[in-house]
């Protein structure tokens, strides 16, 4: 039997909420320590992807760098509200460079 994997998107209400239009779960949260819990209770379930806005992800360093090596689910930064931070930017050319050895971007 094949198991069906989920995505979600976790964030402020304004900015999650349209991702429920292209079928994603959105689970509004109010803080940090809100989806701290959220991505923990989905990191569980079969969710492979959670998109993560950078506002909230500034104060959870200890949640990207716990699942930043796993195979799931993988955390993807996206601006909020309030637009970019340059949080998801920064860690995608990181994660560039630690495979290819070089910054391409």
């Amino acid at each position: 039997m094949a198991v069906t994997y989920r995505i979600a998107a976790v964030g402020d209400w304004e900015s999650v909420m349209g991702f429920r239009a292209l079928g994603l779960d959105t689970y509004p949260v109010a803080d940090a320590a809100e989806a701290r819990e959220k991505i923990r209770e989905l990191a569980k379930e079969n969710c492979a992807v959670i998109y993560l806005t950078e506002q909230l992800a500034r104060d959870m360093d200890d949640v990207l760098a716990r699942y930043k090596d796993e195979l799931r689910p993988a955390i993807i930064l996206i601006p909020g509200r309030g637009g970019s931070l340059g949080i998801g930017k920064n860690n995608i050319q990181r994660a560039i460079e630690r495979a290819v050895g070089a910054d391409i971007l």
